[in-house]
């Protein structure tokens, strides 16, 4: 039933300052609140307890079927819509919607009508909150306007390497790049989390007088919110978005890997070493440049001879061979042609359907490589058949590294890409999840339960496909260490439980300079406190990109005898922490809740706890604080009120709503168990 919205209560009145004010008509539809007005259409819908989906188009009503990242249905709730005093109302457990005659949206508290957000105007006369501007063919540059609260902290949107944990005042593009992830949604220390349901390239905006969503070339707003304390609220989210699976018992140990082994017989030797040594090693990396050509997605048998006997050998020492799987394809392929022919490839606008430069065998300069395009449910289909046929049914591989999955365009110009799914700037950044898809539902369909798959880059939903996330090509210093906290917290905030760094950093590092080695002990102390330990890096002495390239050693052994022994102690402690790793990690499977969780996850009530940015909890029962300074011997830490802290390493117990100073010598990172909790932190003889 239509109800125009004519001679408003004072209390929703039109401003007068406008030139020509709307007065719009509301429409209960199926369970949801419409407005339209001045050929706009708002639609709120319920979409989950405590929460609702936002959709606003210009020209017509709201459209389904756009990509994104809600799961096709929402979780069934009961709501209430309703008119009065000239305003529509819709309510869904804690959250109410206010929408005006005007049609500006407000978010409210249920229970007592507080304020959680607002959309702002950003003029009397125009525009107003929500402004589309024509790009053609239907697409709008879309701006999406909040208001600003001075006291608001604002946590999520992936992982960047700005070092920041609350990230209000910031500019934040909405793009992939290699160590900057974009997810689009975000949790509020006001009591809300928000996803910009829109894979469009664009930006969010944090300022101090307004925050505001862009998207560059879109066809309508899609942003879903809940309220509610950040915990419900990611329970809310990974519910609508999709949970992670259970991640599989190998995956939550230590996985070995440098750039790069180049051979069977190099990479079977560090293998064996690591048992001779009897250190714990779960997994075991394959990476880049073992294929025939780029694109071939199969190993090169001159320097791989016999990948049978490589994995079973493996097998029998109880480790998992992870193969490294790119999304560019090299024209010297033999996929390239028929992926050519039948349409395969990410498409352009304007010049060839190559989308980079890369290095390949049997050719002395690079050459322009294409990307398939995941967005394409038959491209998806067939990259998987190869990776089936040249991996999977031969040698039983099941795990893969989907490296350079941003895609990684040179140059990143978005706007000259043709998608499946949509042009470049309205779809470009699902890519990274549709990528990791294409390897959910290959071993899926081929009857593989333990999926796991190590990505460079993500979107919002990546984690239901399996998708671990590792923040890319970073350096190697302790600046740099300290930006992974902060980008571990966020991205946990994201929905991404699965996440890692290249322990000790990519961008080369001497294993024999001593102050190199002591980066490495603190990183390899904070890997072991990681969801995933994963050891990688590009070490000096390095080499020139292409086919023949590897760096320098990058074992345990590698760094000395004084600070190999430390690295091996931390192998054996994260071999005993595996069981509560895996418990943790079964609550993000069924929960939601992240495996790295900042302190007001789990104390929201403590207003310390939300300026944290240098520990964390990892899991419920575990505090970690990681030293990240050079020549560091002790270390401060602030530990929430409302628990009773131990110190694992020397049984000293404190109560919380304090910071306290504790040793923390080379071999020793701070760690406080809560209210009694008792881990394997020491080995059992001590």
């Amino acid at each position: 039933m239509n109800q125009p919205a004519e001679n408003p209560t004072p209390s929703s009145a039109v401003s007068l300052a406008q030139s020509s004010p709307t007065v719009g008509t509301f429409r209960e539809r199926d369970g949801a609140l419409e407005w339209s007005g001045r050929q706009e259409t708002v639609r709120v819908e319920p979409w989950g307890p405590d929460a609702v989906r936002v959709r606003a188009r210009l020209g017509g009503p709201v459209l389904d079927g756009l990509p994104g990242a809600l799961l096709d249905a929402p979780p069934a709730t009961e709501s209430t819509v309703k008119t009065e005093d000239g305003r529509g109302l819709l309510t869904v457990g804690a959250l109410t919607v206010e929408v005006s005659t005007e049609g500006q949206l407000r978010f409210v508290r249920s229970d007592n009508g507080v304020e959680l957000l607002a959309e702002d105007r950003a003029h009397f006369w125009w525009p107003g909150p929500r402004l589309y501007t024509a790009v053609g063919n239907g697409h709008h540059r879309l701006e999406q306007r909040f208001a600003a609260y001075d006291d608001e902290k604002l946590f999520g949107l992936g992982q960047h390497q700005h070092g920041r944990l609350d990230q209000k005042g910031l500019v934040l593009d909405l793009v992939q790049r290699n160590a900057e992830v974009g997810i689009p949604v975000l949790t509020s220390s006001r009591g809300y989390t928000l996803l910009w349901n829109n894979p469009a390239i664009g930006r969010v905006e944090l300022a101090g007088n307004g925050t505001r969503w862009v998207a560059d070339s879109a066809r309508q707003i899609d942003y879903w919110i809940t309220a509610g304390d950040p915990a419900g609220a990611q329970r809310r989210y990974s519910a609508v978005t999709g949970r992670t699976p259970m991640l599989p018992e190998w995956a939550a140990g230590f996985w070995q890997c440098k750039l790069r082994y180049r051979t069977q017989d190099e990479l079977l030797a560090v293998a064996r070493e690591y048992k001779r040594r009897g250190l714990p090693v779960d997994a075991i990396v394959c990476d880049f440049f073992h294929w025939t050509h780029l694109g071939d997605w199969k190993f090169d048998l001159n320097e791989w001879p016999d990948p049978a006997a490589m994995v079973r050998e493996l097998e029998e020492l109880g480790i998992r061979l992870v193969v490294s799987v790119w999304p560019s394809v090299s024209p010297l392929s033999e996929n390239h042609p028929v992926m050519d022919q039948r349409g395969y490839f990410i498409g352009t606008q304007y010049g060839p359907m190559a989308h980079a430069d890369w290095p390949d065998k049997e050719v002395a300069s690079t050459v322009q490589v294409a990307f398939y395009d995941a967005t394409n449910p038959q491209a998806r289909e067939f990259v998987w058949s190869r990776v089936k046929e040249n991996y999977l049914e031969p040698y039983g591989i099941k795990a893969f590294w989907l490296d350079a999955c941003e895609p990684e365009l040179k140059p990143g110009f978005q706007e000259n890409l043709r998608y499946w799914a949509g042009p470049g700037l309205e779809v470009g950044n699902i890519y990274p999840a549709e990528n990791a898809r294409t390897f959910y539902e290959g071993l899926r369909a081929s009857g593989e339960e333990e999926i796991v798959s190590l990505n460079r880059s993500a979107w919002a939903g990546s984690q239901r496909y399996g998708a671990a996330l590792w923040s890319g090509d970073i350096g190697t210093d302790f600046p740099t260490l300290r930006r992974q906290i902060a980008a571990g917290l966020n991205t946990a905030l994201s929905g991404i439980p699965w996440w890692n760094t290249d322990i000790g950093g990519f961008h080369g590092g001497d294993p024999d300079d001593p102050a190199y080695r002591e980066v490495m002990v603190r990183w390899f102390q904070f890997g072991a406190f990681s969801p995933l330990m994963r050891l990688h890096g590009f070490r000096d002495p390095g080499m020139p990109l292409g086919p023949a390239m590897t760096g320098g050693p990058n074992e345990v052994w590698s760094y000395g005898e004084e600070a190999g022994a430390i690295l091996e102690e931390y192998l054996r402690l994260r071999e005993r922490l595996k069981p509560y790793v895996l418990r943790v990690m079964r609550e993000a499977h069924e929960e939601g809740l992240p495996v790295m969780r900042p302190l007001f996850l789990e104390f929201p009530g403590d207003p310390a706890a939300w300026s944290v940015d240098d520990a964390y909890l990892f899991g419920p029962d575990v505090l970690v604080a990681p030293v990240l300074e050079a020549g560091a011997t002790t270390w401060t830490t602030y530990l929430p009120a409302g628990a009773r802290w131990t110190d694992a390493w020397t049984g000293e117990t404190y109560e919380g709503g304090a910071s306290v100073t504790v040793d923390a010598p080379l071999d020793r990172i701070p760690l406080f168990l809560r209210d009694g909790a008792s881990l394997p932190v020491l080995p059992a003889a001590e």
